[in-house]
């Protein structure tokens, strides 16, 4: 493949209101993950690990936290080609509304992107945890002649309502392509996923939302054949199956789409396991982030057990167990953490600050002394007080409290929260 023949465009995303409250000042692709990355390192570090180093990342909702970090990042050598790329929904005269969906979002910005020397549009999604690489992906599509190709991952029963579920020919075309299907419509869709995946009951070729387009098609569907549409799931790929040649690509690695609450507190505590799916520890698949000149993390009298910390971190807890730990974390003494995942803070508080604060009887950053916290996601900046119990369950309804809130059982701790003392949840 010939990574200068492709360009990358990232989708960022809507409101991104499932992931509420993590998206309440921030867009989906900036969410904190993983202790220090944010989601769209995961798409851009895939691009750069495929040799593909020209992306544009296009947003339209709370993105200047996510510009800064692209713009403090990915800053690529004067003698490359290479860039990363916000474009940000625009107003123009011509269009004078926002993104409506994913194919508008990509009409939208062609304008931008037609302007370079390219074969191949890959599209992505930002807000996807896995590792892939799409110069094998490329290949796959040139060698078969297709116009589009769809990265497929087989799924089972329980899943296949809950994505676009393709069904492929013998040579791995697609036919024909249904959103959503309800369970009784599944015996129609099952497709030849190979022996592995059909023993573990994975019979259905869900679509990841990952396309490649020759650059012709994706012109002429966007700006020609379907001015009108606005999403490529529902609208762009079923009308292209019957005019394109569509191929699949089936994937059979890790992948999660971390589309709500429960999947992003899942994908983040998995990463803790003995073996994990999604491997951090990958001399080939680096996870690309911000550098920060951040002094390493510092424990003191604390039993760990699965735990991910991240550096500048300063802990006394007692115990942490299957919990992620991001930058910048202060935990107090006595305190026992269990399947948490703590983003961390942006800054060290001085010891001033710590005084100043304590006389108004505001918490430290982080998390105070003597404290029991389970099944809690804590966003970034928060006080925790001492003696405070936060006990996340499925006993918890789910609610939208001014410093919280729960979802599915997991409580999520709003960005800056402040607990005071003997707080209880």
């Amino acid at each position: 493949m010939n990574t200068q023949s492709v360009v990358s465009v990232i989708l960022g995303g809507g409101a991104g209101t499932r992931l509420y409250p993590l998206t309440a000042t921030r867009s989906k692709p900036a969410v904190p993950i993983a202790g220090k990355y944010r989601l769209v390192d995961i798409p851009i570090s895939n691009c750069i690990n495929s040799g593909i180093n020209r992306m544009f990342v296009l947003t339209q909702f709370n993105s200047a936290s996510l510009n800064k970090h692209i713009k403090n990042t990915y800053q690529f050598s004067v003698f490359s080609k290479g860039f990363v790329d916000i474009l940000a929904a625009e107003q123009t005269p011509d269009n004078p509304g926002w993104f409506q969906g994913t194919a508008d979002a990509v009409r939208q910005s062609l304008k931008h992107i037609r302007n370079n020397d390219f074969e191949y549009v890959l599209i992505l999604s930002g807000d996807q945890l896995y590792q892939m690489d799409f110069a094998q992906m490329i290949d796959d599509h040139t060698a078969k002649g297709a116009d589009i190709t769809i990265a497929t991952i087989p799924v089972g029963d329980r899943e296949a309502p809950e994505f676009g579920i393709l069904k492929s020919n013998e040579a791995q075309g697609i036919t024909s392509f249904i959103e959503k299907p309800k369970k009784d419509l599944l015996p129609d869709w099952v497709s030849d996923t190979g022996a592995e995946m059909q023993a573990q009951g994975r019979n259905y070729l869900a679509s990841m939302g990952i396309y490649i387009f020759n650059r012709n098609v994706i012109f002429d569907l966007l700006e020609v054949d379907k001015k009108d549409t606005t999403d490529f799931g529902k609208e762009i790929i079923p009308y292209s199956i019957d005019k394109y040649k569509v191929a699949s690509y089936q994937y059979a690695g890790y992948w999660t789409d971390i589309g709500n609450i429960y999947s992003f507190f899942e994908a983040n505590l998995a990463l803790t396991a003995e073996i994990p799916l999604f491997n951090l520890f990958d001399n080939k698949n680096v996870v690309y982030s911000r550098a920060r000149m951040l002094p390493p993390a510092k424990i003191s009298g604390t039993t760990l057990e699965h735990t991910l910390i991240a550096e500048g971190t300063i802990i006394n807890a007692s115990r942490i167990e299957n919990s992620v730990i991001g930058i910048r974390s202060r935990i107090g003494q006595g305190s026992t953490m269990v399947s948490c995942y703590m983003m961390g803070s942006d800054y060290f508080e001085t010891l001033d600050e710590i005084n100043y604060n304590a006389q108004r009887g505001i918490p430290k950053l982080g998390i105070g002394d003597r404290c029991y916290i389970r099944n809690v996601i804590i966003d970034k900046n928060c006080r925790i007080g001492n003696d405070v119990r936060i006990n996340g369950g499925s006993h918890l309804q789910d609610t939208d409290h001014s410093l919280y809130v729960v979802k599915e059982g997991i409580v999520v701790l709003k960005k800056g929260a402040v607990l005071p003392d003997g707080f209880v949840i």
